[in-house]
C-alpha cells in the first residue's frame, strides 16, 4: 500500500468525546508534526516511554520518527490525540498501528500524556483503534505490553481484550480482541477512508 496524500488525510479526522465531554480529535499525523510528536516523547515519565517502547529511550531516534510520519507507508499508520489546551492544539496521545493481510490482524500500541492519563482518552482511542480494524477486514486487533505496565493491562481489560502469552518474550503479555465489526457508536471518519481506499485498490 503506498502513503496516503496529506491533503486528503486533513479531510478524515476522527472528532471523539471524553468522559467529561470534552473533544479530543484523532487524525493521521503529517509531516509537519514531527516536531511536536517528539517534544511529546520527551515529555513522557521515563517510565511511560519505557512502557510504549519495551526499553530506555530518551526520544525518538530521526529514522524511526521519520517513519513514524510516513502514513501508509509498509501498510503502518500513525495517529495523535490532539487537544485544545490554552488555546494551542496539544498532542495528549498517539497510537501507531499495522495491518498484516494474510492473518486478518491489526497490531497496534499507543502511549497518553501522562498529564491527562485517567481522562478517557486510553479508552477512547481504543475505541477508534476497533473501528480502523474494522475498515481493514482484520479479524482480530492485539498488541504487546510489559507484564509490569499495569496502566495498559487494566484499560486493555475493561475495553474487553482477553490475555494471553506473548510468543518469545516473557517480560510481555499479549492482549487481543476480535473483531466483529465497527462500533457504531464511534464517529470514524478514518474507517470510511480505509474502506473506500480498499475497494479502490480492489477495483483498479
Amino acid at each position: 500500500m503506498t502513503a496516503f496524500r496529506f491533503d486528503d488525510l486533513r479531510q478524515h479526522s476522527d472528532i471523539l468525546r471524553l468522559r467529561t465531554g470534552e473533544p479530543v480529535t484523532v487524525r493521521f499525523i503529517e509531516p509537519g508534526d514531527a516536531e511536536a510528536l517528539q517534544a511529546y516523547f520527551r515529555s513522557l515519565s521515563t517510565r511511560s516511554r519505557y512502557n510504549r517502547f519495551l526499553g530506555a529511550i530518551s526520544e525518538l531516534p530521526a529514522t524511526q520518527l521519520d517513519q513514524f510520519i510516513d502514513v501508509g507507508q509498509a501498510d503502518r499508520f500513525s495517529v495523535v490525540a490532539v487537544m485544545s489546551i490554552d488555546g494551542a492544539d496539544t498532542i495528549v496521545g498517539e497510537t501507531r498501528y499495522a495491518f498484516d493481510a494474510e492473518t486478518d490482524s491489526f497490531e497496534f500500541g499507543l502511549s497518553i500524556d501522562d498529564r491527562w492519563q485517567g481522562h478517557g482518552i486510553g479508552s477512547a482511542l481504543l475505541g477508534n483503534l476497533e473501528c480502523r480494524a474494522a475498515a481493514f477486514g482484520a479479524h482480530r486487533l492485539f498488541g504487546d505490553t510489559l507484564r509490569s505496565n499495569d496502566a495498559m493491562i487494566g484499560l486493555a481489560r475493561k475495553s474487553g481484550f482477553a490475555f494471553t502469552h506473548s510468543p518469545g518474550d516473557w517480560k510481555l503479555v499479549r492482549f487481543e480482541k476480535h473483531t466483529v465489526g465497527a462500533p457504531q457508536e464511534i464517529p470514524c471518519a478514518s474507517w470510511r477512508l480505509a474502506a473506500q481506499q480498499m475497494a479502490m485498490q480492489v477495483s483498479a
